[in-house]
C-alpha cells in the first residue's frame, strides 16, 4: 500500500467522489487554488461549475450548499478554521440538522462539512484554536475526526455518499502524518470505532490527533508496566459506545484523551456513556484528559500547558492503576 500525507489522503477521496458521482460538488474560499492543499488540481479536472469559489460568508455558502443538496447535489464545503461554524449556526442547527425531521424525510440534505485546520496550530490565539467538535455532534450533526490518512480518505469518502450532513473535522495536528492507505476504492462506516493498539491495564479513548499523542504515551506507560490499551473512537456522533465497553471489560479502568474542553465535552460523553452503561465493569475511577475550559492563550509556552499531550495521558493513565483511588481524585489527569 503506499504512504501518503493526510492531507493528501483528503484530496484523493474528493477526487475520487467527484469521479464516481457528477452530483458532487465543492465550494468555499479559495477552493480553486486549493489555499488549503486539499482541493488543489480539483477546478482543472471538474470545471468551474463542480469547484466553486464563494465570497467570504459561511453563512451565505452554507445556506447555498443547504439548497444545492435538497435540490439533489452532494455539496461539500470547506470551513478553512474551526472558528467559522459559528458564523453558520443559524443555517448548519436550524436547518441542515434539523429539516428531514421537520418534513418528516420528505426531503434529504446529503451535504458534507469539511472543517480543516481544526484544533490549535500553533500560536494563533484563542479565536483560531478552538476544537469544537462536540458542539455540533451536541445539536445532533453526524460529526467525524479522523486520525490516520487511511480514515481520512474511507471516512471523507463515508461522509459524501451518507443522506444526512456530516461534519468532517480535519485535525490541523494531522494533516502531515503520513500512513498506507488502501489501493482501491473503499469507504470506512460511520460509526465504528478501531482498537488501535492491544493491552490489559487500561484503556485509553482517544479521536484526531490524540491518537498519536496516546500511542506515544503508550510506550512511556509500557516501561513502568502499564499495558494500555488504545480506541481510536474515529466518529463522535454516531459514538461507538459497545467498541469502548468491551475494552474496558478487558482492562476494567478508562481515561479520554480528549482535546476539546473538558466540560460538556467528548471526554465527558464518553466517560458518562461508561459510567451509564459498564459501571459494573470499572475497577477505579473514569479519567479525563482534556482541555481546560479557558480560551487558549496566544503565548506559545502558555498554550503548551493547557493542551493535552502524550505526557497528561501518561499522568492520567497512571491515576486508575492506583490500588484505592482517594476521595475526589480522578476529575482531570492531565492538569
Amino acid at each position: 500500500m503506499p504512504r501518503i500525507r493526510f492531507a493528501q489522503a483528503l484530496h484523493d477521496a474528493l477526487a475520487e467522489e467527484m469521479r464516481r458521482d457528477a452530483s458532487v460538488i465543492v465550494l468555499g474560499e479559495d477552493v480553486r487554488c486549493g489555499l488549503m492543499g486539499i482541493t488543489t488540481g480539483l477546478v482543472d479536472e471538474f470545471g468551474p461549475e463542480r469547484v466553486l469559489d464563494t465570497p467570504i460568508s459561511e453563512a451565505g455558502f452554507t445556506a447555498l450548499a443547504i439548497g444545492a443538496a435538497i435540490r439533489g447535489l452532494r455539496p461539500v464545503v470547506e470551513y478553512q478554521i474551526s472558528a467559522l461554524p459559528y458564523v453558520a449556526m443559524d443555517q448548519l442547527v436550524n436547518q441542515a440538522a434539523k429539516l428531514r425531521y421537520m418534513t418528516g424525510g420528505q426531503i434529504r440534505i446529503p451535504m458534507v462539512v469539511r472543517v480543516t485546520m481544526s484544533g490549535a496550530a500553533g500560536g494563533l490565539g484563542a479565536q483560531h484554536s478552538d476544537h469544537n467538535y462536540p458542539m455540533l455532534a451536541h445539536m445532533g450533526l453526524k460529526t467525524i475526526m479522523p486520525s490516520s490518512p487511511a480514515d481520512a480518505k474511507g471516512l471523507l469518502k463515508s461522509a459524501v455518499r451518507d443522506d444526512d450532513p456530516v461534519i468532517v473535522y480535519e485535525d490541523a495536528k494531522c494533516l502531515s502524518v503520513r500512513g498506507e492507505v488502501p489501493e482501491g476504492d473503499y469507504a470506512t462506516p460511520l460509526g465504528r470505532a478501531e482498537v488501535v493498539r492491544n493491552g490489559g491495564a487500561v484503556t485509553i479513548v482517544a479521536i484526531g490527533h490524540m491518537v498519536h499523542e496516546a500511542l506515544r504515551a503508550s510506550e512511556l506507560l509500557d516501561r513502568e508496566g502499564i499495558a494500555a490499551e488504545i480506541v481510536d473512537a474515529r466518529c463522535v456522533l454516531p459514538l461507538d459506545t459497545h467498541t469502548v465497553l468491551a475494552s474496558v471489560a478487558r482492562t476494567g479502568r478508562l481515561v479520554v484523551a480528549d482535546d476539546s474542553n473538558s466540560f460538556c465535552g467528548f471526554a465527558a460523553e464518553v466517560a458518562a456513556r461508561v459510567a451509564g452503561e459498564g459501571f459494573g465493569l470499572l475497577r477505579a475511577p473514569i479519567i479525563r484528559c482534556a482541555r481546560p475550559t479557558v480560551p487558549v492563550p496566544f503565548s506559545p509556552p502558555l498554550e503548551s500547558a493547557i493542551l493535552p499531550s502524550a505526557a497528561g495521558v501518561v499522568r492520567a493513565a497512571r491515576q486508575p492503576m492506583e490500588a484505592h483511588m482517594p476521595a475526589g481524585k480522578g476529575a482531570d489527569g492531565c492538569t
